[in-house]
């Protein structure tokens, strides 16, 4: 329903365009968006007969509007549309080298202009979102490296392997994946290019020499996500207690499924069985390992072993 509303004022304002064009618009296949336009042909106004009903024009691969039943109009965005798009566009302004910046901001200020009719509603339209102050502080301090195109040193948390490091990159971009902040740089202790979650940047310092990312370094292909698949991955299916959703958005995860009782069934990747192990032993009971059975068999075994070093303690 939404879509076939804006359907309407769409092809209005761009008339012969190419089905294949307006489909990829929609986020639909040509296919869809050809259904979509026979459902417009039975919609209209009171009485529904000729004259009163939508009507399409198609030449070759185009499409026009020549009757638009008065569906003129844009729909407006209610506060909270408003809100979530003026969250995402004030935080793609502030990370440099995304986007054109300017265009950015003349975005904000229309929306924050026409969000001012859903303000009756109660909702008023602000970010209130505060990253956090190591994360602002290397936001900062990746930018003012990227600007000057210099190289960095990091001190940085990686989760996969609960280690701490240290590593001197060359910075390349700054960009934003499915609300989080990275900085894409070529590493020079792994020798390729790797992303580094901004929240997760213990300390950074910019270093006094260039940045020179080699001929071979490539921007990361993004199409599959930040943590595509690789070889030699473990797999593993976890049930997390209500309060442990939090998991789900901390660490890469995949196929959510809502279970009973608030948990929830998530799928995660891991290179390194020992971390996976610590991982679920460290979330307390709340979480069990539905596969691999080795997986499962490693968490048993190491919990038994804690268990029998500390059965000397008054509590155990």
């Amino acid at each position: 329903m939404p879509r076939l509303l804006a359907l309407v004022p769409y092809l209005l304002a761009r008339p012969g365009i190419e089905i294949a064009e307006a489909a990829r618009d929609f986020g639909v296949s040509p296919r869809q968006l050809r259904k979509d336009l026979e459902l417009l042909w039975m919609c209209g106004l009171p009485g529904y007969g000729p004259g009163d009903l939508i009507d399409l024009s198609f030449a070759g691969e185009t499409v026009t509007v020549t009757f638009d039943a008065g569906m003129r109009r844009p729909l407006r965005l209610t506060g909270s549309e408003a809100t979530s798009m003026l969250v995402a566009l004030r935080a793609l302004a502030e990370t440099p080298g995304v986007v054109d910046s300017d265009a950015v901001n003349r975005a904000i200020a229309k929306i924050e202009a026409a969000a001012g009719e859903a303000r009756p509603s109660g909702v008023v339209v602000g970010t209130g979102v505060r990253e956090a102050e190591n994360t602002a502080r290397a936001r900062r301090t990746v930018s003012e490296a990227l600007k000057a195109r210099k190289a960095l040193r990091l001190r940085y948390y990686t989760a996969s392997k609960d280690q701490i490091t240290e590593r001197t990159v060359d910075p390349m971009r700054v960009l934003i994946v499915q609300t989080f902040g990275y900085l894409e740089a070529w590493c020079r202790r792994a020798e390729g290019v790797r992303l580094f979650r901004l929240d997760r940047i213990d300390g950074a310092e910019v270093l006094d020499e260039p940045a020179a990312p080699p001929p071979e370094a490539r921007p990361t292909d993004l199409s599959h996500g930040v943590f595509a698949e690789r070889p030699g991955q473990g797999e593993a299916d976890l049930v997390l207690d209500r309060d442990l959703r939090w998991v789900a958005e901390y660490y890469p995860c995949e196929e959510l499924a809502e279970l009973d009782g608030g948990r929830l069934r998530v799928r995660m990747r891991y290179g390194d069985e020992s971390w996976m192990v610590r991982l679920v032993l460290g979330l307390g009971g709340g979480a069990r390992v539905e596969r691999p059975e080795e997986l499962a068999s490693a968490v048993r075994r190491r919990a038994a072993e804690g268990l029998a070093r500390a059965r000397h303690l008054p509590a155990t």
